[in-house]
Order: C-alpha cells, then sequence, then structure tokens
C-alpha cells in the first residue's frame, strides 16, 4: 500500500512540475527600470495583434518604424512601414496573424529590445485553427519615448490544409 501511495505522489509531483514548466517562459532578468519598458512591449504587441484581428491597417502599421524591415515566413522580405501595411491589406478577408511574445529582454545600454515567440496564420478570424503556425523574432526600438519594432523575422514550422500549400519564395 506504502509504495502505491508514494508511486501515486511521485506521480502527482511529476505532473505538477510538468505543467509548471508548460506554462509561458519567464522574462529575462531585468533590472526594476526596465519592467515598465517590458510591460510596454508586451502591451503593444497585444494591441497590434488586436489590430491585426480586426482588419486595422493604420493601427497595425503605428507599431512599425517608417524603416522596419520584415522577413516574413515564406515571402521576400518588405522594407518599410508603407510596403508592410500594403502586404496586411493584400492578405484575404478573415486572415489573421497572432504573435504571442515568450522572452522580452531590454538592453540596459541602448533603447533597444528583443522580443521572441510563436505565431500563427488563421484564414477565418482568431477563433479558426491555424493553417501555418511557427517563431518569430523582433527588434524594438524606443523612440520619442514609445517603443516602435525595427525588425521582424517569422519563421514558418508546421503547417494543416491549405497552409502546407504556400509556396516557399526562392
Amino acid at each position: 500500500m506504502r509504495s502505491a501511495i508514494a508511486l501515486y505522489l511521485c506521480a502527482l509531483a511529476g505532473a505538477i512540475l510538468l505543467a509548471a514548466c508548460a506554462t509561458e517562459p519567464p522574462v529575462a532578468d531585468h533590472a526594476p527600470a526596465e519592467d515598465a519598458d517590458i510591460g510596454a512591449i508586451r502591451a503593444a504587441r497585444y494591441a497590434q495583434n488586436e489590430a491585426i484581428a480586426v482588419g486595422d491597417l493604420d493601427g497595425i502599421a503605428a507599431f512599425w518604424t517608417e524603416d522596419v524591415i520584415i522577413r516574413p515566413s515564406l515571402g521576400p522580405p518588405i522594407r518599410g512601414r508603407a510596403a508592410y501595411r500594403e502586404a496586411f491589406g493584400s492578405d484575404p478577408a478573415g486572415t489573421v496573424f497572432v504573435r504571442r511574445p515568450t522572452l522580452i529582454e531590454v538592453s540596459p545600454h541602448w533603447p533597444l529590445a528583443f522580443e521572441s515567440g510563436v505565431w500563427s496564420k488563421h484564414l477565418a478570424g482568431v477563433a479558426s485553427p491555424p493553417v501555418i503556425t511557427g517563431r518569430y523574432s523582433a527588434q524594438w526600438i524606443k523612440r520619442d519615448g514609445r517603443w516602435r519594432i525595427r525588425a521582424e523575422v517569422f519563421v514558418p514550422i508546421d503547417c494543416d490544409g491549405p497552409g502546407c500549400g504556400t509556396p516557399l519564395a526562392p
């Protein structure tokens, strides 16, 4: 009986440990002054996700610098806010991209930050299943007291249904 209880307790402890590890990774160590910056970047990312979800092209573009450089998941590089905005405008209605940050680090020396996370593409709104998923990274720069995205790279890792038929640009 004791071994069954011990086995149960070990299994329970293992399940709790796995659940704890499955949560969002902690934000990198940072000084208290950087907490506000990390929060501002996270809030900006979520606000941009909301703008993407409702198709607000001006709202989406408001988070980029004029000279933003993007490496989309399967397409050619995009340079500049106007070109990136145009690329979003060319997606079929209902297409939504979601970015979920898992790490944000703010430089203690320069007004720069690094973000990485997971992204997904949905064809019929956020509630629809993703057709492409992957990882991304972003460089943020603080200008005039506001954090903006200076560069982004999106790497597709998996796909489903019509997402798997998306060709890779040369």
